[in-house]
């Protein structure tokens, strides 16, 4: 059976602290082979032939988490683009990084955006992280443009257009791992028509084989975008 591909697949990475504690180590140990289980999941992403992969990385509420967690999540990120740069250059992956500078150092940001400039000409798969990024926040950040614009009225196209990364289209897929029904402030606006499809595996544990029994779940899926599909 020849399975349809989703264009962009999102993916709201959960239960790394929970597979941390499980095993008996530090949450940010589930963090790390979080880190390390991207890859494959990135490499699968482009075997199969998705064009855009979006996943929630760190959330604007993830600043409350302890100081400690905090500090060790940015280091992470940090050590991630220095190191895996060459790879995704290799694999032909373009590096998008999305969400709010807010609260982001400036070696950071500086590290992000050398990142995304080395990256900027690679065109197999664009990979964008959504990273310190709220669902809420991005709508409010777009309403402000609008007012600064001097807009009276928008319609949805128009405010689309506000969005952090209009150049990317709607997600047509959303994975959540570790069995969590929630949303969790993830691509509000982009996400209405959204196939969605959660599994109680980790997200560490979160193998090819598992996303392929995702792609599978979605080709199974009637997309009807509220409209009645009459054969």
């Amino acid at each position: 059976m020849d399975l349809k591909i989703p264009k962009h697949v999102a993916i709201i990475m959960d239960g790394n602290g929970r597979w941390a504690k499980e095993k008996g180590k530090i949450r940010l140990e589930g963090h790390r082979q979080g880190a390390i289980n991207l890859e494959k999941i990135i490499e699968h992403s482009v075997k199969i032939g998705v064009k855009y992969l979006t996943v929630y990385a760190f959330s604007t509420e993830n600043w409350k988490r302890p100081e400690k967690e905090v500090n060790g999540l940015m280091e992470l990120f940090a050590k991630y683009l220095d190191t895996k740069k060459k790879s995704l250059k290799k694999q032909g992956i373009r590096l998008l990084v999305t969400g709010t500078k807010e609260n982001i150092s400036e070696k950071l940001l500086k590290k992000i955006e050398e990142t995304e400039k080395y990256l900027e000409d690679c065109e197999k798969m664009i990979f964008n992280i959504a990273f310190n990024y709220g669902g809420r926040k991005e709508i409010i950040d777009a309403i402000n443009k609008i007012i600064k614009d001097k807009k009276e009225t928008v319609d949805e196209k128009e405010f689309a257009r506000y969005l952090y990364r209009p150049e990317i289209p709607d997600p047509e897929l959303v994975i959540r791992t570790s069995g969590e029904f929630r949303i969790s402030n993830f691509l509000l606006w982009e996400i209405a028509y959204s196939e969605f499809y959660v599994t109680d595996v980790y997200w560490p544990d979160f193998t090819p084989e598992e996303y392929d029994k995702a792609i599978l779940a979605f080709n199974k899926r009637d997309r009807r975008y509220g409209g009645l599909n009459v054969k």
